[in-house]
């Protein structure tokens, strides 16, 4: 596959073939050559070739193989004649990170750590298969499907103040339950307030460097300080959608005369019976897992009461922001010299809204929106900022992660997890495991270096870094 290189950071496969735009990776040299081995240029290249397509098709630097769409990839359709894919949004529907601060410092709280990671491990559900400690009533699942994180708040689950902090105010419009197969509720019903396995996790963490002050006084974030990360999706209910629909775009797309250069990329346009029905079917899903986090968040600060034996008012433990990274959003852009409504989709990418946007929540519109990007557990994960640049470059996106660069069979072949386990722990991290063959899977060894993948956002614009925070303690499933 021809690559042309337009910057040390940005890299561009010409439109050939059946290609209606080209395609556009945002990665240096190095990280390039492993996209171009796993063959997930290739899928960025198939993306191209949808109808409706706008501009480019779009990968960021932790791109890898994925169903459909390479993970890291975004896309943006035109509302009249483009497409929606369940392939670009991929099964953890609305996958994504929040992060807490305190006004705790780390190094004088540093001994309470372990025992924090342990009620946080005993309070949170973690692992396949983990029931919740949240019990529904059967119409309730439909209130929390429509209308996801205030309504969950309502049942005592947080504070109204974590509303304004979380993307959409917590609930994605559109959403429609009755679209929601019953097979999904069922996988769905008992998982609010689990963490789930494989990459997903909570982190201990502190603030170790400041890259930009004012944006991180903007977001209450302070070098020493004691945060804490969540990484979480939709569970058995989300995978349950995306599978439901896949089944029903592939004869949807027949139908609609699309040929697929790949028929992971099943879709149908935007305005079809099919395509409004996955969107809503999608939102319900987007809902339930923001109300998943929000049910942990409150786990979260009941742990921290119960260690430090004061309130999580007087602790300070307050949510920064929560930003979705697998979803399709309606949202306008400047294509052009006009502006126009658009379909993107994200998957494996992270909203990066820059100053003054109006969907970037009031407190924060002066800094721009909150990214959070997460790293391996032994490493380090950012705090990055929205930008101007990233809505004229990349439709408002940035990365989501480090990335993949193993997967997770050969980390289990590579690394056993009790030998993982006792190294991170020898490094000053403490880890609570559902299973040690799943933390092999999710070995610092397996992911890019986030570091760089990170600098390559902030050279390119897209998003610029505020913190650096490093893991202190970790509970996987």
């Amino acid at each position: 596959m021809d690559l042309v290189e337009i910057n040390p950071y940005l890299w561009e496969i010409p439109q050939t073939g059946s290609m209606r735009v080209p395609g556009r990776i945002f990665a240096d040299r190095q990280l390039m050559e492993k996209a171009r081995e796993e063959k997930a240029l290739e899928q960025v290249a198939n993306v191209a070739c949808l109808p409706g397509i706008v501009a480019a098709s779009l990968a960021m630097p932790d791109i890898h193989w994925g169903y459909g769409f390479a993970i890291g990839g975004v896309a943006a359709f035109d509302m009249d004649d483009g497409v929606i894919s369940p392939g670009g949004v991929g099964y953890d529907i609305a996958c994504g990170v929040r992060l807490l601060r305190t006004n705790l410092l780390a190094p004088e709280v540093r001994s309470t750590i372990p025992g924090l990671v342990h009620e946080l491990s005993r309070m949170i559900p973690a692992g396949v298969g983990r029931r919740g400690n949240l019990r529904l009533k059967p119409g309730e699942m439909d209130e929390l499907m429509m209308k996801g994180v205030p309504w969950i708040i309502g049942r005592g689950f947080g504070r109204p103040e974590d509303i304004g902090a979380i993307e959409d105010g917590g609930a994605l419009a559109g959403a429609d339950p009755s679209l929601v197969s019953a097979r999904a509720r069922e996988r769905g019903f008992s998982q609010p307030g689990t963490l789930g396995a494989g990459n997903h996790f909570a982190e201990v963490q502190v603030v170790e460097e400041v890259f930009d002050s004012v944006a991180a006084d903007a977001y209450g974030i302070f070098k020493d300080q004691l945060c804490v990360m969540l990484h979480s999706g939709s569970r058995g209910l989300g995978h349950q959608v995306c599978t439901d629909y896949v089944k029903m775009m592939g004869p949807a797309a027949a139908r609609a005369g699309i040929s697929l250069p790949d028929r992971q990329l099943a879709c149908a346009p935007i305005g079809s019976r099919e395509g409004r029905q996955y969107y809503a079917a999608m939102a319900c899903a987007v809902n339930f897992a923001r109300c998943n986090r929000q049910v942990m968040t409150h786990m979260i600060r009941q742990s921290f009461e119960y260690v430090f034996k004061s309130s999580a008012e007087q602790l300070g433990l307050e949510l920064v922001y929560d930003v979705s990274h697998n979803v399709a959003k309606f949202e306008e852009h400047q294509v052009g010299g006009r502006k126009v409504r658009l379909c993107v989709h994200r998957k494996g990418a992270t909203r990066s809204f820059p100053p003054g946007h109006m969907d970037v929540p009031e407190k924060y519109r002066g800094a721009g929106q909150p990214v959070i990007v997460p790293g391996d557990m032994g490493t380090a994960s950012y705090l990055l900022k929205g930008t101007v640049e990233a809505m004229e470059l990349s439709f408002g996106s940035t990365c989501h992660g480090a990335g993949r660069v193993m997967g997770r069979r050969a980390a289990r072949r590579m690394i056993q997890g009790h030998e993982l386990k006792a190294r991170l722990e020898a490094q000053g991290i403490t880890v609570r495991a559902g299973s040690t063959k799943g933390l092999a899977e999710e070995a610092p060894e397996a992911y890019k270096d986030v570091n760089r993948v990170v600098d390559i956002c902030h050279k390119a614009g897209i998003s610029h870094k505020v913190a650096k925070l490093r893991p202190l303690g970790v509970v996987k499933g």
